[in-house]
């Protein structure tokens, strides 16, 4: 899942959408004691929703289905993928206008500019230039978002060649992304039920293992 998704499904909380756009932006277990409980439990919650996604059945077949040398990257391109089938259909999935989600999420990260890292700030003020998250409706958009990510890799990479395969991916990634959401929102819902308490308040304990959760896959 890459950003409006993750905002989209905080579920209106606005301490779990401000996690969820930090995500990838906090590396490792120390760095959350920085954060308020809430937040920290979004961060979590993105963590959560990256691991779930990759190990689903569908997204895995559809990955696999990626010709090389895209597959490599296969799941940025996935993601990307997502965003834009969720920005094209949101009167679908959304309340209100999705201008109107956009608005909000630049009203949260303001509202929290302290707990803000430099990254994401960069990140939002490009997503200023370009319309994001709205713009994502237009797949030359969503083409234009992974070639500029590609350039950042220092790794020679097809990002700015996706635009040949996506006629031969798109629909697959449409119907994979119809499939697997709803799976995704019922397993946000059930995640953030256990974790709140009789109160509403939220509970940061350990896992049953223990020990905090692990930080699975991370893109976005």
């Amino acid at each position: 899942m890459n950003y409006l998704a993750h905002a989209f499904l905080a579920r209106s909380d606005e301490g779990l959408m401000l996690g969820g756009l930090l995500g990838d932006h906090v590396r490792g277990l120390r760095a959350l004691r920085a954060f308020p409980d809430d937040v920290r439990l979004g961060i979590r919650l993105h963590r959560h929703i990256d691991r779930v996604t990759d190990q689903l059945r569908p997204v895995r077949a559809l990955l696999r289905a990626f010709p090389r040398p895209f597959r490599r990257y296969a799941g940025i391109i996935v993601d990307m993928a997502f965003d834009h089938e969720l920005a094209r259909n949101w009167d679908e999935w959304g309340e209100g206008s999705l201008e109107a989600f956009d608005r909000r999420i630049r009203d949260v990260l303001a509202r929290h500019a302290d707990l803000v890292p430099a990254s994401l700030a960069g990140f939002m003020a490009y997503a200023d230039r370009r319309g994001l998250f709205a713009a994502y409706k237009d797949e030359q958009e969503v083409l234009h978002s992974l070639a500029g990510l590609g350039q950042r890799m220092r790794r020679a990479n097809p990002l700015d060649r996706v635009g040949e395969i996506w006629p031969m991916v798109a629909d697959d990634c449409a119907a994979t992304f119809r499939e697997v959401f709803p799976m995704i929102q019922s397993e946000v819902d059930d995640w953030v039920s256990r974790r709140s308490t009789i109160t509403g308040s939220w509970s940061d304990a350990p896992t049953q293992s223990g020990q905090p959760e692990s930080r699975g896959p991370e893109r976005g």
